[in-house]
């Protein structure tokens, strides 16, 4: 007979299988942690691990065709019969530099023991060669490589007589593009050579009257004003009555010529008699000499007064109104100003009008010191309206002599062809005044400059792919711009619409790939 105990199992009895599940948990979890790879936060140039960044295939060739490791020093890692090498492009306060770190089994062995060189093949470039010489713990490539770091990558190292051989490719501010994508898309492929760079100043400038063209109309006789048959705007022609002012002033000098006249006609009537009876010898020559005296002095008179009367503008006349003065106009143009109204009396000096012929007109502009060396009195300039689309040719007719003493400044001026009237005085304009002609070796349109990653840059084409080449430029003339480096003679790149290409890039998340 078998007898049960009642009384309850001892406590260690049933807590072991709680502890046995907790070590087995405990080891599990130091496993799984030690066969995990710590992952680099980022590479020693503050990129992180670009090569796992990438949204291109890249492959590595080596012991097999899988894609590299991240290194400890965040680069690539390729690995072959023990050996290892782990490649980083270093851009931390100096240009772009491959840097080589050397691993045997798994541990850091000393770089000068490696020799190793790097082939770099971009698209459109021949072959860019590094080799490497020891520097601190690393080997360091000798030569920057340059943007966009977009290339095919062959590395050749040796170490203890063993040669290795490791690839790989990355991709980076590039895009495909057939021929009849770039024919929709309005594309368009212009080739990169010499050209003809006019060299520009840019300008700020006011349109002006031009003042050897502009009239100030004074009566030149006080008067009271009985009649005005012009406004402000209005475009006269030259004689036309523009005022009538009534003046006794202009009566008294038309009674005066009026009198001399007559005078005259009786001294010449008086000559003509005594010339007849000296002639005749019925008088003496005395009376017919002072005769011909009395009618010089008649004639100079006469003229005298006729003289002042076209002076003040005025007709002398016979008939008529003595008091009338018809205020005319000088020339042919437009009246810009008026100060004068029916009924009011104006001094003999009053500036009544001003009418200017703006079949041209003047483009005043401030040019600082700095400049001034590069202004000269017969320079072409064009002249591009600030608030709409307008544009025109003219030629620097004058540049001061002096500079302002607040401006620090002086004044340039363009004399421009008007006769639409389109250039209003009080106008701003903008001026571009071409300082020199230059041919330079290499140059793009200017359509074809976009700015991607803060760099300014050049789409290449180069089979159905374009790819961004960062450019150095120089000279302008706002339609070519000079090429001091990053572009080839003879490359294609993409001249119109190019911003359909930057676009297409950004949608397709390109990184900056190391």
């Amino acid at each position: 007979m078998t007898t049960e105990s009642h009384f309850p199992a001892p406590a260690w009895k049933r807590l072991l299988p709680i502890g046995v599940v907790l070590i087995v948990a405990v080891v599990l979890g130091i496993a799984i942690l030690g066969s995990k790879q710590s992952s680099p936060a980022g590479d020693e140039h503050g990129h992180g691990a670009h090569a796992d960044e990438s949204h291109h295939d890249e492959k590595a060739d080596g012991a097999d065709s899988s894609e590299p490791a991240k290194g400890p020093h965040g680069g690539r890692l390729f690995t072959e019969g023990g050996y290892g090498l782990e490649l980083t492009i270093f851009e931390t306060g100096v240009e772009p530099q491959f840097r080589a770190y050397t691993y045997q089994d798994g541990k850091p062995t000393d770089p000068a023991t490696s020799q190793l060189t790097v082939s770099v093949q971009r698209l459109g470039r021949p072959p860019q060669v590094f080799a490497f010489a020891k520097e601190g713990d690393y080997l360091k490539g000798n030569g920057v490589v340059e943007e966009p770091h977009s290339f095919a990558v062959t590395i050749a190292a040796t170490s203890d007589g063993k040669a290795h051989q490791f690839s790989y490719e990355q991709v980076e501010a590039r895009v495909s593009m057939s021929d009849i994508q770039i024919k929709s898309n309005g594309l368009e492929v212009a080739t990169a050579g010499p050209a003809r760079i006019k060299s520009t100043l840019p300008l700020q400038g006011e349109v002006r009257l031009n003042e050897d063209r502009t009239v100030h109309v004074v009566p030149r006789l006080s008067g009271l004003v009985e009649s005005v048959s012009v406004n402000a705007g209005d475009r006269v022609r030259r004689g036309q009555v523009l005022a009538v002012l009534s003046s006794q002033s202009l009566a008294d000098q038309r009674s005066d010529w009026l009198g001399a006249q007559k005078r005259l006609g009786l001294a010449r009537t008086t000559f003509e008699r005594e010339k007849s009876l000296w002639e005749g010898k019925i008088s003496a020559e005395q009376d017919y000499l002072q005769a011909r005296v009395a009618l010089q002095e008649a004639e100079i008179a006469e003229q005298s007064a006729r003289q002042k009367l076209a002076s003040l503008g005025a007709v002398a006349s016979s008939t008529g109104n003595l008091t009338r003065h018809d205020i005319r106009a000088p020339i042919d143009g437009v009246i810009t100003d008026k100060q004068i109204s029916v009924g009011e009396v104006v001094k003999e000096d009053a500036n009544i009008f001003v009418v200017a012929d703006l079949s041209t007109v003047w483009v005043d502009m401030t040019v600082y010191v700095k400049d001034l060396n590069a202004v000269k009195v017969g320079q072409p300039a064009r002249v591009k309206a600030s608030s709409f689309d307008a544009q025109a040719s003219g030629t620097l007719s004058y540049v001061g002599s002096l500079v302002g003493e607040q401006t620090r400044a002086a004044i340039a001026r363009v004399v421009l062809p008007n006769p639409q009237g389109l250039w209003r005085p009080g106008l701003p304009v903008n001026v571009e005044l071409t300082a020199e002609e230059v041919d330079v070796p290499l140059a793009i349109s200017a359509d074809g400059v976009q700015t991607l990653r803060e760099e300014t840059v050049v789409f290449g084409r180069y089979g159905d792919q374009f790819e961004a080449r960062p450019v150095q430029l120089g000279r302008s003339d706002g339609r070519m711009v000079e090429v001091l480096g990053g572009l080839e003679p003879g490359e294609r790149y993409a001249a119109k619409n190019s911003y359909l290409i930057k676009a297409d890039i950004g949608k397709a998340g390109a990184s900056h790939d190391h």
